[in-house]
């Protein structure tokens, strides 16, 4: 059983829609330099759109950089924009050599506002998360290469239930929201709510190895070759849950000095 705590690759993504069973392609099958590639290129689309978000989000005021007010826009037509083609992609996935492009796009809007608003407030954050997102990613693709990470079912029903919790706090903290009550602690920045988002920081990291596995598992079953973008999808999808997390550590922890 192919297990994935990233909601895009669920255990029936690799099977063939009309028999149910996974099929061997051949030629028009799913290769992981393929995958790698249309990753790449994902990320490519989205550094474009935040770099232009990112200019339109800021300005100097009296010499003192600033947010504009226009950043709401983008924050929220980059976040909505981003779940409507991430849930559309999840569900049709022979569209992702379209949606999983369009998903990057929308969602570099949304990545160059909230990076724009951190570093405002945090000079050197923006950098600092980065560095830390690839960094993570290139340690645990090593650790998964070589062995030193192995995608057992105990690992991936672990990394899936913490997954869902934490989903469950943001949804609960998103609902909450609405009626001006707030979650007290682990979203301020004492030593529970720092805490709170090492632990969610490890969780979205270990997403990475499940990911690793099910496109792997993917390329081993021959898997059809649109399939390379949605496998770039998925792996996206946790790569930018990871880079805000790390936003959200950093910044608690420089709340502090």
């Amino acid at each position: 059983m192919i297990r994935s705590g990233n909601p895009a690759l669920k255990e029936s993504t690799f099977l063939d829609l009309g028999s149910g069973a996974v099929v061997s392609r051949g030629a028009g099958a799913m290769t992981l330099n393929g995958t790698v590639n249309k990753t790449g290129f994902l990320l490519l689309l989205s550094v474009v759109t935040a770099a232009f978000a990112w200019s339109q989000s800021v300005s100097t005021v009296g010499g003192e950089t600033v947010v504009t007010p226009g950043i709401v826009g983008y924050l929220l037509g980059g976040a909505i924009g981003g779940l409507i083609l991430a849930l559309v992609t999840t569900f049709k996935k022979e569209w992702s050599p379209v949606t999983a492009p369009l998903y990057a796009l929308v969602e570099g809007f949304f990545l160059g506002a909230v990076s724009a608003m951190y570093e405002v407030r945090f000079n050197g954050i923006v950098f600092q998360a980065v560095v830390l997102t690839f960094g993570t990613l290139g340690a645990l693709l090593l650790a998964y290469s070589s062995g030193l990470i192995k995608a057992t079912e105990n690992f991936k029903l672990g990394v899936v239930a913490a997954t869902g919790g934490i989903a469950l706090i943001y949804l609960a903290t998103i609902v909450l929201g609405f009626f001006n009550i707030n979650i007290p602690y682990i979203h301020e920045s004492g030593l529970i709510g720092i805490g709170f988002s090492l632990f969610v920081v490890v969780i979205a990291a270990l997403n990475l190895v499940l990911d690793f596995d099910f496109i792997e598992s993917g390329v081993d079953a021959g898997a059809p070759k649109y399939m390379e973008w949605y496998g770039a999808f998925g792996l996206m999808v946790t790569l930018v849950w990871l880079y805000v997390e790390f936003l959200r550590l950093l910044g608690k922890l420089q709340s502090r000095n």
